[in-house]
């Protein structure tokens, strides 16, 4: 499967953005994605993950409440919904995809998209 990410760029604290993630080749909808973030000089992070049907979804502690995972199967997108941006959020967003259920470890995801830039302006 490949995976291309999407709707990065530059907003201001308190600022919304939404990023999605295409998937193309093996689309059988039986993947569960995840995002993960990297910032200059720091490892990858988990951010969110949703399972291959959408039941199960988990957020790191930094962003739960703020950000939204969710899928649509039918167009083989994933998306994350951020809200109330703010300068810790700056990083490199990447997808992720691995089989059915969900994972937060960056080794456990087996594809992975090129990345989007997210930076948060003060």
């Amino acid at each position: 499967v490949q995976l291309q990410a999407s709707g990065g760029g530059l907003v201001q604290a308190g600022d919304s953005l939404r990023l999605s993630c295409a998937a193309s080749g093996d689309t059988s909808s039986n993947y569960a994605m995840g995002w993960f973030r990297q910032s200059p000089g720091k490892e990858r992070d988990f951010v969110a993950a949703i399972s291959w049907n959408g039941a199960s979804r988990d957020y790191s502690d930094s962003v739960k409440g703020r950000f939204t995972i969710s899928r649509d199967n039918a167009l083989n997108t994933v998306y994350l919904q951020m809200n109330s941006l703010n300068v810790e959020d700056t990083a490199v967003y990447y997808c992720a995809a691995r089989w059915f259920q969900i994972a937060t470890m960056a080794d456990e995801y087996g594809y992975w998209g090129q990345g989007t830039l997210v930076t948060v302006s003060s």
